[in-house]
């Protein structure tokens, strides 16, 4: 392939990911360090891997910036992120919102290999066991400096009940899994399994995120959403921007109660 040619064709997968898949590589974010810092690894290889975890999407900035603006919705609090791909949404709650124990979760072998490797290059101790804080929950109270930090390799499809349970969540997370009808589906299937996990305690608070792309996905989001019995709220915009999205990206926050 020719010199131009291999630029042209560089230029459309940039222009397609940005316009109609969120996605950004985060070197061309123009940083503005201050605080704490994350550090990412990131591959640009989704199509040659079959999997879109390998990359930062806008929802997932925009979810970490709402975090950052309510640090109170974490603090002392176990998190369960559901699809948690290269893993900064979480890396940003571990460090500025002091969660008990985070749970960092996906499907893809390659996904988890970068996010346990993401995890660890912060500085983050991995648990031995994805359950590890269900089974030792006076560990770590909140007190302590870092967050207990688990991964989980999760198949929405069949993962159970009680395998969900066992991570005793009393937050769940996810941002930018709302991508296609048998996602969605999915989604509001482990969510219902979810809201059933807890029936001797309170339910746990749920927040998704995600780029509004076209509104027949949302509506079915939303639409499934009610069949489960699972009544949802928009979270109002956030105030605190620290993050550059493309032009015309459309972000929302639903709060769930399970």
């Amino acid at each position: 392939m020719a010199p131009e040619q291999t630029a042209e064709a560089a230029s459309l997968l940039r222009n397609f990911e940005r316009r109609f898949l969120a996605a950004r590589s985060l070197r061309s974010f123009p940083w503005q360090p201050s605080g704490d810092s994350v550090t990412l690894s990131e591959s640009t290889a989704i199509i040659s891997h079959g999997t879109t975890g390998l990359v930062t999407w806008n929802a997932a900035l925009y979810l970490a910036e709402w975090a950052i603006e309510n640090p109170m919705a974490f603090t002392h609090r176990t998190v369960l992120e559901l699809g948690s791909g290269a893993g900064l949404t979480g890396l940003v709650i571990c460090k500025m919102c002091c969660p008990r124990a985070y749970v960092f979760s996906d499907c893809h072998s390659r996904v988890l290999e970068q996010l346990r490797g993401n995890i660890l290059l912060n500085g983050l101790s991995l648990e031995p066991g994805a359950t590890a804080a269900a089974q030792h929950p006076g560990h770590n109270t909140g007190d302590s400096e870092s967050p207990r930090v688990m991964v989980a390799q999760l198949d929405w499809d069949i993962v159970t009940a009680p395998q969900l349970a066992a991570f005793q969540p009393d937050v769940v997370i996810a941002a930018d899994v709302l991508y296609c009808p048998e996602t969605i589906l999915s989604l509001v299937g482990v969510l219902h399994r979810l809201s059933a996990c807890r029936e001797d305690q309170r339910a746990p608070d749920a927040y998704i995120a995600f780029t509004v792309r076209n509104p027949e996905t949302c509506q079915l989001f939303t639409t499934g959403l009610g069949r489960a019995g699972i009544p949802w709220e928009k979270v109002p915009q956030h105030d605190q921007k620290l993050f550059s999205y493309e032009e015309h990206s459309e972000m929302a926050i639903l709060k769930l109660t399970l």
